[in-house]
């Protein structure tokens, strides 16, 4: 029974969260070495006016417009970014701020102006998701992952979710060596005919690929808590890139795990009523990984020193 009852309440959104923890820390890796990470933060921040946008257009809440216009707002954000940058030539940390400030902002007037009483669009789940509502109902226990019926009726966002994760991690693979040159030695990327340009704008959207994938599941805390955590965290374990990728896919699904089990049974354990929210959760216990590898990883007196391929 316990297994029955594991299988249909809690295997598919554990299974969500890790998918997406891994789909942003993937490309966080590199956003992070780049000095881009606040990229991930300004990407799950300006999806939601393209959401309410693509809600206003459509009247429904289905995947596909949403997907497409949290994508535009998500490529209209970084055109907004480099344009800053470059017209007003302040740092780009700045102008991701005054990006993602402003449109998100305009998400949350949108929803406060719109009529979305009548369906799950609202500024809490645009925050938290609805990770804890991805339930299996359809299962019956493990031999329902063989039942061919049962996986009809799987919740759409870890097909999703896996789809998406397969394209950032062949993106990765395929693009590896340039990655790596034109993270670490820019100037000699582009010696060798590495066309840094392209290739930088292709990373921030597989970025955003992932963030909006990841954005209706699981909101926007989880997706900038996995674009940044994950990433530092594994930083201060080596200095080896391959292996720093490694141990983020490691913190990411170790964040998923732990954070959903915890939200749904700390608070018994400590006496308490009522669940947690699994998105903050997660994020939280992404942080203590952070916080505990800053204080005890091999390499924190060596934060500093540059990674190697």
């Amino acid at each position: 029974m316990i297994g029955e009852e594991f299988v249909a309440l809690s295997l598919t959104p554990m299974l969500i969260g890790m998918l997406a923890a891994i789909a942003c820390a993937l490309p966080g890796n590199f956003l992070l070495l780049r000095r881009q990470a606040l990229i991930g933060d300004a990407i799950s921040h300006v999806v939601l006016p393209g959401i309410v946008v693509a809600f206003l257009i459509t009247g429904v809440v289905a995947a596909v417009p949403m997907m497409l216009g949290a994508a535009g707002a998500a490529i209209v954000a970084v055109v907004m970014i480099e344009a800053i940058r470059r017209l007003g030539r302040i740092e780009p940390g700045a102008a991701m701020g005054v990006t993602f400030t402003a449109m998100f902002a305009g998400g949350v007037l949108l929803l406060e102006q719109s009529d979305t009483s009548a369906v799950h669009l609202d500024v809490e789940h645009a925050l938290f998701g609805n990770l804890e509502s991805l339930i299996w109902l359809d299962a019956t226990g493990w031999a329902s992952l063989f039942d061919r019926e049962a996986l009809a009726y799987l919740p759409v966002e870890l097909p999703r979710l896996l789809i998406v994760l397969t394209v950032v991690a062949l993106f990765t693979w395929v693009f590896w060596r340039p990655l790596k040159i034109s993270t670490f030695d820019e100037s000699f990327a582009q010696s060798i005919g590495v066309r840094t340009g392209p290739l930088g704008f292709a990373l921030v959207i597989v970025a955003a690929l992932a963030a909006v994938a990841a954005f209706d599941a699981v909101g926007s805390i989880i997706v900038i808590a996995m674009f940044i955590c994950p990433p530092a965290a594994a930083r201060l374990m080596t200095n080896d890139l391959g292996t720093q990728v490694a141990w983020s896919v490691f913190f990411a699904t170790l964040s998923a795990v732990i954070g959903y089990v915890l939200a749904g049974y700390g608070p018994l354990w400590l006496g308490a009523d009522n669940a947690v929210s699994a998105a903050g959760m997660i994020a939280a216990v992404s942080g203590a990984i952070l916080a505990l590898t800053a204080i005890a990883g091999p390499h924190k007196s060596r934060s500093g020193a540059p990674a190697k391929g």
